[in-house]
């Protein structure tokens, strides 16, 4: 059950959708890159590689677009998730990943609290 002061529902701001498209512009460019280590450092196939890095950057940047609605926010965790997973194939992408998974969290909570001070 919700009640009239709108418990259960996420509430997108306009801070959220700044600081979650930063993070994920950031995340892009970041798995983007991920490709050549992973073929030069890593020796993951051409192919894997390719479709991986260039794969989830494509997928940071449709995250960031549907950031209006609560969706992309689950988009984006997800997107966290498969960027901790590339640490399979190249073990600093654990680190990296929960590096942005953390700035992921950190957006959503500090732009939610900012918001919600300056409105009171």
């Amino acid at each position: 059950m919700s009640s009239a002061h709108g418990e259960g529902k996420f509430e997108v701001t306009p801070g959220m959708r700044r600081l979650g498209a930063s993070v994920l512009g950031m995340e892009a460019i970041v798995v983007a890159l991920f490709t050549p280590v992973a073929i030069a450092v890593a020796h993951v196939d051409t192919t894997v590689a390719v479709t991986v890095g260039i794969g989830l950057a494509i997928l940071c940047v449709l995250a960031a677009g549907m950031l209006k609605r609560p969706s992309g926010y689950i988009a984006g965790s997800v997107v966290q998730l498969l960027a901790i997973a590339t640490g399979f194939l190249v073990p600093t992408m654990f680190f990296l990943g929960v590096i942005f998974t953390a700035l992921w969290i950190t957006a959503i909570f500090v732009a939610r609290r900012v918001e919600g001070a300056t409105k009171r």
